[in-house]
């Protein structure tokens, strides 16, 4: 199995907006790809921000690359990424105003 962890760091007055975007827009289509979500939680940061983030897992490192290919070369889910940004001032402006920090990143298990 591969497990990766999807971290944001949101300004809390775009959170709202954000959780919205993702259960309507990312997580369908993650879904349809064949990506499984562990579970996706919020942490505030009692900095007017919060951490944003979400475990998926995929049978293999390969099986999360193709299915990440497969997004990719979703032009309607694309289209609908690019209306949210344009919606919200433009991908530069939400990342400069609202995303202050993206990591994408392999976790590994401590059990055996």
């Amino acid at each position: 199995m591969f497990y990766r962890r999807k971290s944001y760091i949101v300004k809390s007055h775009f959170v709202e907006n954000f959780n919205e975007h993702f259960n309507k827009t990312n997580l369908p289509n993650q879904l349809k790809q064949g990506s499984r979500m562990v579970g996706r939680w919020m942490k505030d940061n009692q900095d007017h921000t919060f951490e944003i983030f979400a475990i998926w897992e995929y049978d293999s490192y390969e099986h999360y690359i193709e299915i990440e290919k497969n997004i990719k070369n979703d032009t309607a889910h694309i289209q609908r990424i690019k209306d949210w940004y344009e919606k919200n001032g433009g991908r530069e402006h939400v990342f400069k105003e609202y995303i202050l920090e993206v990591k994408n990143e392999e976790v590994r298990s401590t059990l055996y």
